[in-house]
């Protein structure tokens, strides 16, 4: 489906990935834990396996090149934040009641895809959750799963954890802005790239240039070992003022005309005519 918007927007290729959760000696590990940036593709990621899970079960045909997958018999998905109002549930509490329902019913043939577990409470409180539930997937279910997390200090539990390896969805920095690769790599990520990820988002450049300054500081005191000061050390309302909005360059016809073209619609001969339609115009373009 991702695929096919991408296609029709004209946004470029999807990005495929391989994902292995056997349990080879040396090799892959069944649990991945999978670190990275907003909107650099981890739900993608976690919900195509799913689904190609459900797809193998039922005998039908999966969107790879090569798959081998055994039984599931049991598939548990924890992806997403929603509050349960008419249950007086906050967003949190729904979140730790599905999290409970699978680490009570998971086996060892269940696979588990888990985003984010911890993120509707305090940060040492999520960590911690986190930190415990990784554990229990590990030590207890002893099934599959992918663990989608913001959590980087997690990533040091693949070295206790012998069924437990780190991959990362690749970014890439281009002058202050994240460039999302969509490739998920072995390793880990350093950062979550939050400031760039806000500032794509559209939030005011005053809002985002405040708010990479209170990170520094942050991190500073947090090597430094005295948050407490981190109130003096950041004077309040020093938010810069908003330049004037530029006024959006208008599109020439050449570029128009580009933006319009699908090249997986179509023909040879096609592409072979648009090139020289564009060209034309890029000539007579003053």
């Amino acid at each position: 489906m991702v695929e096919q918007a991408l296609r029709r927007q004209g946004a470029g290729p999807f990005v495929a990935n391989d994902c292995d959760l056997s349990a080879g000696a040396g090799g892959p590990a069944p649990i991945w834990l999978l670190t990275g940036p907003n909107m650099a593709g981890k739900s993608t990621f976690l919900r195509q396996n799913a689904l190609i899970a459900v797809l193998a079960q039922a005998g039908l045909f999966v969107p790879a090149d090569e798959a081998e997958i055994g039984v599931v018999d049991q598939l548990f998905s924890r992806v997403g934040a929603a509050d349960d109002l008419a249950r007086g549930r906050s967003t949190f509490m729904v979140e730790m009641v599905e999290t409970a329902a699978i680490l009570n019913q998971a086996g060892p043939g269940a696979l588990v895809i888990l985003d984010e577990i911890g993120r509707g409470t305090a940060t040492w409180d999520g960590l911690s959750i986190a930190w415990a539930v990784l554990e229990h997937l590990h030590e207890a279910n002893r099934c599959r799963g992918l663990f989608a997390t913001h959590y980087h200090e997690l990533t040091g539990l693949a070295e206790r954890l012998d069924r437990l390896s780190t991959a990362t969805v690749a970014v890439r920095e281009w002058e202050g802005d994240v460039v999302f690769l969509h490739e998920v790599r072995p390793g880990a990520a350093d950062r979550s790239y939050g400031v760039q990820v806000a500032r794509l988002a559209g939030l005011p450049e005053a809002v985002t240039t405040r708010a990479r300054e209170i990170l520094e500081k942050l991190e500073t005191q947090e090597r430094e070992g005295s948050p407490a000061d981190l109130v003096e050390a950041l004077p309040l309302f020093q938010a810069r003022p908003q330049p004037a909005p530029r006024p959006a360059p208008k599109a020439s016809a050449l570029e128009a005309r580009l933006a319009g073209i699908h090249p997986d619609e179509l023909t040879p001969r096609e592409a072979l005519e648009a090139i020289y339609e564009l060209r034309a115009m890029l000539t007579e373009d003053p």
